[in-house]
């Protein structure tokens, strides 16, 4: 049975419960407070909600195949964010202070308008609607996250790409006296990853800045991150403050640190192991049991059509 996604602009008011709605205004003037942070990837284990986190109690939300999201604790609890801590667990705390207000995405490289836009720009001027994807983590774990966001796409015609742009590079914030883990020698910062320019107009392809109607939690990539459903989690990049239209494949950080085990494309494929662990099958957060792994993390319909030529155990 195939399931084909359909994107539907959705208003912020009618996806978000009333106990939790903020105008647009409070959305943006929160931001300067409750923002932050850059990531590898966002899966989680359940731990107590503390008071204020957001309670969401209206009808499931369910992805495409009919999975229900994982939930607002689950999602935000343990994180996979190397600059601020390989600890999953110490993520969150450490992140709390950080600052990402006033922000900017500076949009550059062979395009014919570059621009730099604010992140209050972004909010006002491209539609937000919600996409609920899942989301494979590279060690074996996977989430139903409910985004809200616009198209990358939407974001790119409007810059307005050259004909020799081949592939689009993003680039997170470096600010090693916030992000700790930048004080790692063992990383090649700033985070870097990179698309090609027919990934990136995809439809499926986000650019997030929120998450179950609220604005992006920091330690799931706040104010901005890239979300790539079809690909590992370490492909959506976070906290982007540069995206650079090129004609030259850009270099990834996980790729440039361990090449033979973490490829430029991360395409989800349950026939392609890691060196050091199967992705034949996945532990879905919240669930006992493991499920087996769907190529293409279950988008293939959208996606496959990018790599028809192409050999998948050689380009992972």
């Amino acid at each position: 049975m195939s399931h084909r996604f359909k994107s539907v602009p959705v208003r912020s008011s009618e996806i978000t419960p009333k106990e939790v709605y903020l105008s647009r205004r409070d959305f943006i003037k929160a931001a300067g407070v409750l923002a932050g942070s850059a990531a590898l990837a966002a899966c989680a284990p359940g731990e107590t909600a503390e008071e204020s986190t957001p309670q969401f109690t209206g009808p499931a939300k369910l992805d495409e195949l009919g999975d229900p999201a994982n939930t607002y604790e689950e999602i935000t609890s343990y994180n996979n964010y190397y600059e601020f801590s390989a600890n999953k667990e110490a993520v969150k705390p450490l992140a709390e202070n950080f600052n990402a207000a006033p922000w900017t995405v500076e949009v550059t490289g062979m395009v014919a308008n570059p621009k730099t836009y604010g992140i209050e720009d972004l909010l006002a001027r491209f539609t937000q609607e919600e996409r609920i994807y899942r989301l494979r983590c590279v060690e074996a774990w996977s989430m139903v996250i409910p985004w809200m966001g616009f198209t990358l796409a939407s974001l790119l015609k409007e810059v307005e790409p050259t004909s020799d742009a081949k592939y689009v590079r993003f680039e997170t914030v470096y600010r090693p006296e916030e992000m700790k883990g930048q004080g790692s020698p063992f990383y090649p910062w700033p985070y870097q990853e990179g698309l090609r320019m027919d990934e990136a107009m995809n439809d499926l392809t986000l650019l997030a800045t929120g998450l179950y109607g609220e604005m992006m939690p920091n330690q799931n990539g706040a104010p901005i991150r890239l979300v790539v459903p079809w690909k590992y989690g370490f492909k959506s990049i976070k906290s982007i403050v540069k995206i650079e239209l090129t004609d030259q494949k850009p270099n990834t950080l996980w790729n440039t640190v361990a090449p033979n085990e973490y490829g430029f494309y991360a395409n989800v494929n349950p026939t392609v192991d890691h060196p050091r662990w199967s992705q034949a099958s996945e532990r879905r957060i919240g669930e006992l049991t493991r499920r087996a792994t769907l190529m293409f993390n279950g988008y293939g319909e959208q996606v496959a059509d990018l790599y028809a030529d192409m050999d998948l155990s050689l380009f992972y």
